[in-house]
This record gives structure tokens, sequence and C-alpha cells, in this order.
């Protein structure tokens, strides 16, 4: 897991750089601070609940484009997020970020770990609220039917819940996000696994990290999971926290995302 991947993943993705004289290498502008006016839309997907609105960015052309459903971190659905949806977008995806928490967004800790604990205690409603965000990207003209999910922090760990008892979708990409360790539970999961880790995380210890590679190897499930050595918790969404130390692993998990995800969503 500690084997650098960047040199490989530039070798993979230089044909297409070639064909495509308009897609360069480079950490989308989101993650590094520098995003431009929101693109996108807030739209309602969740008929359940009137609260909840998740943002909407739309990639150039008719399609049919592949779906992927960005799920926040333990604060809500901030400028972040929309932010990185509209780089989503820009990718060649319909992003939706939803919205788990009806709404609200947590300005402090306190706040912040009220609402995780809220809705941590209700999965049954995570789960309906992103079966329905599946299911209406699925059902969009423009779609090509496949999604994957995209989780950080908070939002990765709902993202593997997602994916033990959710609609069915071909991918989920786990950013520093709660992990388990039971290869049983996985033993359904026909899709496979992306997950970056800080190895100066606090919360996410490095064995945790490990049992969680045995655990989908165990299952027979694909997975490309990779713990940087350098960089703590947040690094890939908040590159701009610290530059000097974010920018390359981040540019890392950034080749190994977008290829993990034309893997898993190619037609």
């Amino acid at each position: 897991m500690k084997t650098p991947y960047l040199a490989l993943l530039l070798f993979a993705f230089i044909g297409t750089c070639f064909s495509n004289e308009n897609e360069s290498i480079a950490l989308p502008l989101s993650i590094t601070g520098d995003a431009p006016p929101l693109l996108g839309e807030m739209v309602s997907y969740f008929e359940a609940n009137e609260l909840t609105r998740g943002y909407l960015s739309l990639p150039d052309g008719p399609g049919p484009h592949p779906s992927v459903i960005l799920i926040h971190e333990w604060n809500g659905l901030a400028q972040r997020v929309k932010e990185t949806a509209d780089s989503f977008a820009k990718e060649g995806y319909i992003a939706l970020a939803a919205d788990l928490y009806n709404g609200r967004i947590g300005s402090n800790r306190e706040e912040n770990m009220q609402l995780v604990q809220e809705t941590l205690a209700q999965p049954d409603i995570l789960i309906a609220n992103l079966n329905a965000a599946v299911q209406m990207l699925k059902a969009r003209d423009d779609s090509s039917g496949k999604v994957a999910t995209i989780g950080w922090c908070y939002g990765g760990g709902v993202a593997l819940s997602f994916a033990l008892g959710g609609e069915h979708h071909d991918g989920t990409a786990i950013f520093y996000g709660r992990l388990l360790d039971d290869p049983e539970r996985l033993s359904h999961v026909e899709h496979g696994f992306y997950g970056t880790f800080a190895r100066n995380d606090r919360g996410i210890p490095v064995e945790d990290v490990e049992q969680f590679v045995k655990t989908l190897d165990a299952a027979g499930i694909s997975n490309d999971i990779h713990i940087y050595d350098e960089v703590s918790h947040g690094f890939w969404l908040h590159v701009d926290r610290d530059p000097k130390v974010n920018s390359s692993p981040a540019m890392d998990a950034w080749l190994r995302l977008k290829l993990f995800l034309k893997n898993s969503l190619s037609i």
C-alpha cells in the first residue's frame, strides 16, 4: 500500500491526454481553494423529506454520462463539496452532492458531532436518502445508468454503509472514513473499492486500514487502497490547508481516483 502510484498512473493517462488536447493533469481547483463561482443548482431528490436538497452539477454534452454521488463531511453540504461537484462535472460526470442533514450545516465541532450522531442513529434514513439519489440519477435521459459514491470522513463511512445495504451501484470511493473488518458483511457487494487514507490521521489507525484491505481481499472484492505517509486527515478535500505537504499526495490520489472511476463506470 505504500508503493508510489504516481508514475504508473501518469503513464496510464498519457494516452488519454494526448488524445484530448483539452484535458490536463492538474488538481481540481475546488480542492486547492481556487474554485470559480458555482455552476450547478440545488435540487430536490428525496421525496420523503422536503428539506433535503442536493447540489447537482452537469457535464457538457448530451451524454450518456456516468454519475457520481458526493457524500459530505461531518459539517454538512458546505461550499467546498459543491465546488467539488463542479470539478467532477468538468471530468464528464453527472455529479450530485447529497444532503444528509436536511439542509443544516454545522459551524463548530459540537454542532458537527450532534449532526453526525443524529443521522448515524437513523441508518435506514441515510440509506433511503442515497437510494433516492441513485434512482434520480439513473432516471435521467443523459445518464448511462452507472453510478459511484465518493465520501469524505463522515461521508466515507456512510459510503461504505451504503455499499452494504443500498441500491445497486458500481463503485465506492472512501476518503479517510470509518471502516469494518467483517468479510461476511461484504460478501454480497459486487463492485470495487477505492480508498485514500493518511498515516497521521488520529481518528483512523493504519492498522484499521490494513485490516480493511485484508477484509476486502478475503471477500474477493477488488480494491485500490493507499495510505499516504506524510499527510493528515482531510488533506485531499482541503489541499490548501498545507499545499506544500498536501499537493503531491493529493495529485497521486486524484489520478488513482480518475482511473478507478473510469474503470468502474465505463459502459
